[in-house]
């Protein structure tokens, strides 16, 4: 099983006091451990989509109708998606957050293209970015996540995922 640095628990807490009100996702081995936590949440809702694409769509309803919704799929899944998050993100002009697994990232030597495009496509939507990287950078998540909501503008955190 992949590695993450966040439990379900943890991560549950964050979402909430981030003032998440849905987590709208496709669980990789990475996040997917997090899903008893997060479904089992008093303070937050999980959204189960069928393809990534779907995700994008589906947050922009619900920040529409005054909620906070999450974004949480690995790398291969917003390369999938991008016309859906182009929509979203800048026809629509929604400041819509996201949680991006970044696959095998933490894997030495790993030849997995996943990590090698996952920052480049990120840049190259001009999307603002935070790496998550070691348990360190927790705190950075929800920093990163309130920076953006002040601002009005969608962002990315990417999770460093792999055995460490």
């Amino acid at each position: 099983m992949t590695q993450t640095m966040l439990t379900g628990p943890e991560v549950e807490s964050v979402f909430a006091d981030m003032g998440i009100t849905h987590v709208v996702w496709i669980p990789d081995t990475a996040t997917g451990p997090w899903e008893a936590a997060l479904a089992g949440s008093s303070r937050l809702r999980l959204i189960r989509v069928c393809r990534e694409g779907e995700a994008w769509p589906l947050a922009a309803g619900l920040h529409l109708g005054g909620q906070s919704p999450l974004v949480v799929m690995q790398t291969t899944g917003l390369f999938e998606s991008g016309d859906a998050l182009r929509n979203v993100l800048f026809d629509l002009k929604l400041p819509i957050y996201s949680l991006i697994g970044v696959r095998n990232w933490l894997v030495p030597n790993s030849r997995d293209t996943a990590k090698t495009f996952a920052e480049p496509i990120v840049r190259a939507w001009n999307l603002d970015c935070q790496w998550i990287t070691t348990p360190a950078d927790k705190p950075k998540l929800a920093e990163h996540y309130r920076r953006c909501q002040l601002a009005g503008i969608p962002g990315v955190a990417l999770l460093a995922e792999g055995a460490p």
